[in-house]
């Protein structure tokens, strides 16, 4: 991995090299605190181990971190804020997923059945620690131009997201502006993914339940044949909603589950289908909510089923500030050169991230985890989803870099 230590940025003094580098003892210590936490996974708002792990760290660093209302997550400075300047904020998620862990070939593999890593949360959680960490240190050293905030936020794969209520928990108090990364097995280790704008969709849950007078597979008209009216809605909801709003909003509804009848010659009087709304359009994303009653409604009518309809909100899309992302491409280009920032598409995820961005500006970059030359790719929410660890002190770096570039900016962004 190359260091251009020597480029310089506009707006930033000429200097031999930012300081901040990761020593080879905590690159060390960081790997091992990830692969605790991976051999440890906890659900959303379930996330107690973790968040002692991380604030007996912090202390132990002379920082003094404080847990969140709901017992999960916590929050921790980095330096004295004065109320002057607003403090850049470094958020990280640190929930796993309800899916078994299906690698066997590694020591760290989860110890706790059907619950894993398996979205890259242990590696956030351990690039903002070890930026902590390395920012702690040079605040002795009186080289920390702004304190930094600290965020571990909990329960992120719960829609509507942990975020909310870490927000209301007063998390941006003082915050004028905050970065995360997330995790890309498409993207090289050593490299991270930027995109000004939208990043990632929105995402919403959907929930329908259709009811009606079942029977005998003999006689379906004297029936509401339910199993064909929740084929139905299952077809026929994406084509009609694709019709009534822009084609351009990438509206995107998938099934993950439909279930009904219990036996060959009943018609059952009760059918559910669950499943996501996304949308890489914002606008679109407020219209969705009507438009998806109506179309339900409509097609249930047709049946003859009665249908009771839960949608979930979960989050709007990402939205990158460009002025943020712009700090974001220097940091990582001070570290490791121009060619460790590559173009990023916006993706169908969705990420609670988004709440933050509708207080303060902000941006997520894209950690490349794919291990460089590597043929095999595994996505995210796949049990064998695996990281190159490498790219543990390489978010790190990028965010001491991040820090110290805006502390010295002073406040043009925030």
């Amino acid at each position: 991995m190359s260091r251009e230590s020597q480029t310089v940025l506009p707006g930033v003094p000429s200097q031999p090299e930012l300081p901040g580098k990761l020593p080879d003892h905590l690159r060390a210590e960081l790997i091992a605190f990830r692969r605790d936490l991976h051999m440890h996974p906890e659900l959303g708002h379930q996330e107690f181990r973790t968040t002692a792990a991380i604030k007996a760290r912090l202390e132990e660093a002379g920082l003094r971190p404080r847990v969140l209302a709901s017992g999960t997550g916590l929050v921790c400075d980095v330096g004295t804020w004065d109320g002057g300047r607003p403090m850049l904020a470094l958020r990280a998620d640190i929930d796993a997923l309800p899916i078994p862990d299906a690698k066997t070939h590694v020591p760290y593999r989860s110890t706790v059945p059907d619950r894993a890593h398996a979205c890259g949360h242990d590696v956030h959680t351990a690039v903002v620690l070890g930026a902590g960490l390395v920012l702690a240190e040079l605040d002795r050293q009186g080289l920390l131009p702004r304190p930094v905030r600290l965020l571990f936020q909990p329960a992120e794969e719960v829609l509507p997201g942990g975020a909310t209520d870490a927000i209301a928990a007063g998390v941006l108090d003082g915050v004028g502006k905050i970065i995360a990364v997330h995790c890309d097995p498409r993207v090289d280790a050593g490299k991270i993914g930027l995109r000004t704008g939208a990043i990632t969709s929105a995402c919403d849950r959907l929930e329908v339940t259709l009811e009606g007078p079942g029977g005998h597979t003999a006689r379906p008209h004297l029936t509401t044949d339910l199993v064909t009216a929740a084929a139905r809605v299952a077809v026929d909801l994406p084509a009609v909603v694709g019709r009534r709003m822009d084609a351009r909003s990438g509206m995107s509804i998938t099934w993950g589950r439909i279930e009904t009848g219990h036996a060959c010659n009943v018609i059952p009087m009760r059918a559910e289908l669950s499943g996501t709304i996304r949308c890489l359009d914002i606008n679109a994303w407020h219209e969705a909510p009507d438009q998806i009653h109506a179309a339900i409604d409509e097609i249930a009518s047709l049946h003859r089923a009665k249908s009771e309809i839960t949608y979930v909100r979960g989050v709007p899309p990402v939205v990158n500030d460009p002025a943020v992302t712009e700090l974001l491409r220097e940091s990582m280009t001070a570290r490791c050169g121009a060619a460790s920032v590559e173009g990023t598409e916006q993706s169908l995820g969705g990420e609670d991230f988004s709440w933050y961005l509708e207080h303060v500006p902000g941006a997520m970059a894209r950690l490349g985890v794919h291990p460089p030359g590597g043929s095999v790719k595994r996505d995210l929410h796949r049990g064998d989803f695996d990281v190159d660890e490498d790219a543990i002190a390489v978010g790190v770096e990028f965010f001491t870099a991040a820090a110290l570039l805006d502390g010295r900016r002073g406040s043009a962004i925030g």
